[in-house]
């Protein structure tokens, strides 16, 4: 499977290292993955035959820094570049999320699909966006849309609600989706620190963004759980339809009061049905010992779902960080192969 690679932050480079980890035992099982393009922001790389992605690890100096040299060659690998050549059985779609229109993610992926090739993403933009689109233009042309990565990485999210759960009439989605806001309320609720201690542990910790707003401020629950509930519950509801809360304004007063309740707080995003409304929120909520995401602790996150007729299936864990995420994108492209 030849595959091409956009998007070379953090979680692209930690997929090319997977590729060389894995990849033997991949073989083993029939799937040869060869990567011909790797693409960051500015330069590319570009081999026909196949980049040679374990010399390419083994040049990095701390085997993670895995750098494209900037050559005019290289500055000529781009996106158009690419997707003109068809030359890839997949692409993979990692560059970052622009919640506001889901481009240019949306566009390389459209065009990925119209052009015959599989892709796997996990850029929540064009998913959010352009979900419905997508999907029909893999259909139409006979290619799948893996977007496992978009909602909660290594924790199988979207499969467990579009596979498990097929069949029946999903009428309620809970989650605790986001890793870094569940970190602080623990660390907040252990030491009886302030939420900016707790951030700035969680910052040097390598958990928390520098800016950490898009977590904090419930943008990252609300985008997973629009995507989940457009995916799964099968709407076309926007950003808009939500009602977004963080947990900024959470002080340790209040994470005690509930500590002494016996009660925990944990950022939940909620799409229930009722009747024919759908309501959407994300908020900090105070959880019981009897529910089941109340010893869901630090980077691990957890999503639950009802129907009419399979009941509850609720899925909690899921590795966090830029290998999870790699990872992820690797069981994706597994699932096509096996397709």
């Amino acid at each position: 499977m030849r595959i091409g690679l956009i998007g070379y932050g953090g979680v692209g480079k930690a997929f090319i290292k997977l590729i060389v980890e894995k990849g033997s035992a991949l073989k083993a099982q029939g799937l040869d993955l060869e990567v011909i393009y790797i693409m960051g922001s500015k330069r590319g790389l570009y081999n026909p035959q196949g980049i040679n992605c374990a010399q390419l690890l083994a040049a990095s100096k701390d085997g993670e820094s895995i750098t494209i040299a900037d050559t005019e060659e290289n500055r000529k690998i781009t996106p158009a570049f690419l997707l003109q050549n068809k030359d890839i059985d997949l692409l993979v779609e990692l560059t970052s999320t622009n919640k506001e229109t889901g481009e240019p993610a949306r566009s390389y992926i459209l065009k990925a699909l119209e052009n015959k090739i599989h892709v796997v993403t996990g850029n929540k933009g064009p998913i959010v966006h352009s979900y419905w689109e997508l999907d029909q233009a893999a259909k139409e042309n006979g290619v799948q849309l893996g977007i496992g990565c978009t909602c909660g990485g290594a924790l199988p999210s979207v499969n467990g609600g579009t596979i498990e759960m097929a069949g029946s009439q999903v009428y309620s989605i809970e989650g605790v989706l986001n890793g870094t806001t569940n970190y602080i309320l623990k660390e907040m609720e252990d030491t009886g620190c302030t939420y900016r201690d707790a951030l700035e542990k969680a910052q040097t910790s390598g958990i928390a963004e520098a800016d950490p707003s898009f977590d904090v401020e419930g943008w990252d629950t609300a985008l997973k759980l629009l995507i989940l509930t457009n995916v799964v519950m099968k709407q076309n509801k926007k950003l808009s339809d939500i009602k977004i809360e963080g947990i900024t304004g959470l002080t340790p007063e209040e994470i005690q009061l509930a500590h002494g309740e016996g009660k925990r707080y944990k950022l939940i995003g909620r799409a229930t049905r009722e009747g024919e409304t759908l309501h959407m929120v994300v908020r900090p909520e105070k959880l019981g010992e009897g529910h089941a995401f109340y010893h869901v602790d630090g980077k691990n996150k957890a999503v639950r779902y009802e129907s009419d007729t399979l009941g509850e299936l609720t899925l909690i864990g899921g590795a966090s960080g830029t290998t999870a995420a790699a990872a992820s994108i690797l069981r994706d492209i597994v699932l096509i192969y096996n397709r």
